[in-house]
């Protein structure tokens, strides 16, 4: 136990909460009864009777319970081959999906439409963007420019190109930081000589530099970041924000199946709720620090719980909502820059659009749920036999417990998928968004050596690889414009 440091200044502005899992309204009392009541593959008229007062008591929406029980249904039949029956006449027959295909052509025309009307503008556009730019090249007198200004510039565009190349290349971030010596990117400047430090090969001049101008202890922004700011700043270049945005919709209803099935496997972890601590009160530091990076970071704070007799450093438990334990690694004998690294890291892989990583074990898990969600936004997707048993059943499972909005979503970005040449490799796909993850960390933390750190205990094999894309993040553009962004520059 210590004093608090986790704190924002009363200067911080906190803006909108965005990218968290969407649970709609659905209960975890009424989900495990319903869970418990099919476990033997019949509901008897008792069950539904407790089940519908259950439901009344709590004050739940009868139709949305009824989309609950029916992706329930569906997951735990995909699983086990069992039918579920009712002993009571639970009424009409589920309806045919006939009208939801007729409804899903209708609507995919009207976007293929919209997507051809946007694709003549487009061309029209850079048209006028070609005019202009001939225009300019006419009117622009550039023989007052100083030919040794145009050569600094190259020389400063090489050395990035360098640097992007190899974050390591000592040589070039000498050069670098020599270079932007008369600019006015201070801040930039910081980044290289922090990286040459790290990397033990920073001079007299570079480490006084470092010395000078970087605050000490926690980082303290002014603003919280924008959900703009992570798509086009903070996420990973690989990271294709179309995959990201179909399993941003489909995450919470595989979340309700995970949950399912662990129940019934006899898996689910318990939480106890004398293990939960509250950010802005525990004197935990390992606690405090969550609420501080999600508030930067511009997520909701997940429940946290501790686990002090676990050895990991940070676990997510399937829960609604979900929420993270913090192990006796985390609990004990971290800094609090890697605290915060910690933090940031873990709260960006809460991301709906990251999310499913975390519930599914593995690639192929990943790439069943990424066909099914394709197959809802386009219910003719082309699939060979042995990859649709698969799918369908998973599609199935999560249809129900989807929105109309939702799927009308998946429709959107299975057409951007096509657009996009419907190709994808989910591998990569993931290794960028466990990628972003770590940038988030880094951008809270601000110090290489904590993330070395945290990054050693949580996957030694790969920490080289991990360790160069912070670098390349810290001393590109991308991460000055994000600190601008949070009030961090150095002038």
């Amino acid at each position: 136990m210590s004093e608090p440091t986790f704190q924002h200044d009363a200067s911080f502005t906190r803006g909108a909460e965005t990218g968290a899992v969407q649970l709609g309204r659905f209960e975890t009392m009424y989900e495990e009864l319903f869970a418990e009541a099919m476990e033997d593959g019949v509901i008897s008229l008792e069950e539904r009777q407790q089940l519908e007062k259950a439901a009344k008591n709590l004050g739940l929406d009868r139709i949305q319970i009824r989309k609950l029980e029916e992706a329930l249904q569906a997951a735990y039949e995909a699983k086990t081959k069992i039918t579920v029956h009712e002993e009571a006449d639970s009424g009409a027959p589920a309806a045919s999906l006939s009208p939801l295909q007729l409804q899903s052509n209708e609507h995919t025309r009207a976007l293929e439409r919209r997507v051809a009307w946007l694709e003549a503008r487009l061309h029209e556009v850079e048209a006028e963007l070609e005019d202009a730019r001939a225009h300019l090249n006419v009117e622009i007198d550039l023989s007052d420019f100083d030919d040794k200004q145009h050569a600094k510039i190259d020389d400063l565009g090489e050395l990035f190109r360098r640097v992007r190349h190899d974050p390591r290349d000592e040589e070039t971030l000498h050069a670098l930081f020599a270079s932007l010596e008369h600019t006015h990117e201070t801040d930039r400047r910081l980044a290289v000589a922090e990286v040459l430090s790290w990397l033990g090969s920073a001079n007299a001049a570079e480490k006084a530099f470092v010395e000078a101008k970087k605050p000490e202890g926690l980082l303290r922004p002014s603003a919280s970041l924008g959900a703009d700011a992570w798509r086009r700043l903070l996420f990973h270049p690989e990271e294709e924000a179309v995959v990201g945005d179909v399993f941003a919709v489909v995450t919470s209803a595989v979340l309700v199946g995970r949950i399912s099935a662990l129940r019934r496997d006899k898996q689910l972890a318990k939480l106890e709720g004398e293990k939960r601590i509250e950010p802005a009160t525990t004197t935990l530091q390992a606690g405090r620090c969550f609420g501080w990076a999600a508030a930067i970071l511009g997520f909701p704070t997940p429940p946290l719980f501790v686990d002090a007799d676990s050895s990991h450093l940070v676990k997510m438990v399937p829960a609604v909502p979900p929420a993270l334990t913090l192990g006796q690694k985390a609990l004990s004998g971290r800094s609090t820059l890697e605290l915060a690294f910690l933090a940031g890291r873990h709260v960006a892989s809460m991301r709906e659009e990251h999310f499913v990583r975390l519930l599914v074990p593995g690639l192929k898990n990943l790439e069943e749920i990424f066909l099914a969600a394709l197959s809802i936004g386009n219910p003719g997707l082309p699939l060979n036999p042995q990859v649709k048993e698969q799918v369908v059943p998973l599609a199935k499972a999560l249809v129900p417990i989807l929105e109309p909005q939702a799927i009308d979503r998946l429709r959107g970005s299975f057409l951007r998928f096509v657009e996009e040449g419907g190709r994808v490799n989910l591998q990569r796909w993931s290794q960028a968004a466990d990628r972003t993850a770590s940038r988030a960390g880094l951008l809270l933390s601000g110090d290489l050596a904590a993330a070395h750190a945290v990054l050693s205990l949580e996957d030694p094999a790969h920490l080289n690889d991990r360790m160069d894309d912070l670098l390349g993040f810290m001393l590109s553009e991308r991460y000055t414009k994000l600190r601008s962004q949070l009030g961090l520059a150095i002038a």
